[in-house]
């Protein structure tokens, strides 16, 4: 116990008499820690609001009827020439409907399903938007505003009203930001809507959404499911659109499988509709973390260099040290606790640092109309990044101050006096 205080002391006086060389590896640790927790902070903060953007509103499986050509067509069945190469032009789709058959039924029997956090059915209709003079092309869907929001986050991109007054008002329409600009209007007024078969309908306008896709804004419009059902003549059995959201994503593809499959109807999981965006994601957390270990890297050798430096500048106290007993063993020891030191304390100051910034940056505005709902910046507090962060300084720091030690260890104090 008193070698352990006396190595203690040792390397407590070889840091403090280099006081400047310690502090430059201490700064060099504290930067690269408190840059890696920025940067990931902020980083997957970003993604994770993109996630939300995107992914969230995205069903992890969605289920509709897609108009295609027959997988067969009559000249395939002619027994003399199925052997044949056969080449059809203007191949035209088959003739279906965009309801799905049995909506119903089928949405109690996935309900049972335990996989299944929720449903939620919607109508999609082509229309105008008709104000005065102004016609604009446009899509509808109709939804359970309730079941939107649980399962989808949809309270979330409405800047005007709430998504109750979809409920409360009859014929009442959610419309997009780029609606409301193009045509002037705001909540209270009136917009009259035309369908494909050409009945034109009065809606009220309850609210107004943004999503931050102008592509979305731009055309789409919401309104309560018996209210497209109305708009279309459709019984309350019309539905023309399955969203299913599962308690684990993962299970989204195999269950899509199946599902296509059992009802035969296209089911599209969220991974495959979002393979791009998803890839993206990917390749922002690689490079965050590549700069951020890049960082740490260069603060190792920044201490290898300082601690190298040092040892031969107490070579003469290296040669006392075992001259008067201690071990190689005990000055290896003397030099890597001033590299843990040294990375101990960078570490901490590391993470203080990177916690601070990251506050302020949580806390500092960001205002855009693409992201309404967003006032501040997005920061993720993880505090795996700040496990992490303090682990690798300390891994890092030892290996740097290991090969240094060895080399401590090593010298012959006789060489050293005779030198001398």
């Amino acid at each position: 116990m008193y070698k352990f205080k006396v190595i203690f002391d040792i390397t407590r006086t070889h840091l403090s008499s280099r006081i400047k060389q310690t502090g430059t590896a201490t700064l060099g640790v504290t930067f690269g820690i408190g840059t890696y927790i920025i940067m990931m902070s902020f980083m997957t903060g970003l993604n994770g609001m993109l996630d939300d953007l995107i992914l969230n509103r995205t069903p992890h499986i969605h289920l509709y009827n897609e108009i295609k050509p027959s997988e067969k067509q009559p000249v395939d069945l002619h027994q003399k020439i199925q052997q044949s190469l056969n080449v059809v032009h203007s191949v035209k789709p088959k003739k279906s409907q965009l309801r799905i058959h049995n909506a119903l039924p089928l949405i109690s029997h996935l309900k049972d399903d335990p996989r299944v956090k929720g449903i939620s059915p919607q109508i999609v209709a082509k229309v105008f938007y008709l104000a005065g003079s102004n016609e604009l092309n446009g899509v509808i869907n109709g939804i359970h505003p309730l079941e939107e929001v649980r399962l989808f986050n949809f309270d979330n991109y409405i800047i005007e009203g709430r998504p109750e007054d979809l409920i409360k008002t009859r014929n009442g329409i959610l419309i997009g930001a780029g609606i409301a600009d193009k045509m002037s209007l705001s909540t209270g007024d009136r917009i009259q809507v035309s369908t494909t078969t050409g009945g034109i309908f009065p809606l009220k306008i309850v609210g107004i959404f943004q999503s931050g896709l102008g592509d979305i804004d731009n055309i789409q419009s919401y309104v309560n499911l018996k209210t497209a059902q109305q708009l279309l003549g459709e019984g309350n059995s019309y539905i023309t659109d399955i969203n299913i959201k599962l308690w684990d994503m993962e299970n989204a593809f195999e269950m899509s499988e199946a599902i296509g499959r059992q009802f035969n109807l296209t089911a599209i999981d969220a991974k495959t509709a979002n393979a791009q965006f998803e890839t993206g994601t990917s390749i922002r957390n690689l490079i965050s973390y590549s700069v951020s270990i890049t960082l740490l890297i260069v603060a190792g050798f920044g201490i290898y260099n300082i601690l190298n430096m040092l040892i031969y500048e107490k070579m003469n106290d290296i040669a006392i040290l075992k001259a008067t007993g201690f071990s190689g063993f005990d000055v290896k020891m003397i030099f890597i606790s001033q590299a843990v030191i040294i990375g101990l304390v960078g570490g901490i100051l590391g993470l203080l640092i990177g916690y601070v910034v990251s506050v302020l940056i949580s806390q500092a505005p960001f205002e855009t109309e693409a992201l309404p709902t967003i006032t501040t910046y997005p920061v993720n507090f993880d505090p795996n990044f700040y496990i992490t962060g303090i682990i690798f300084a300390m891994v890092s720091t030892f290996l740097a101050g290991y090969l240094p030690a060895r080399k401590a260890q090593k010298i012959d104090p006789v060489e050293i006096i005779r030198g001398q």
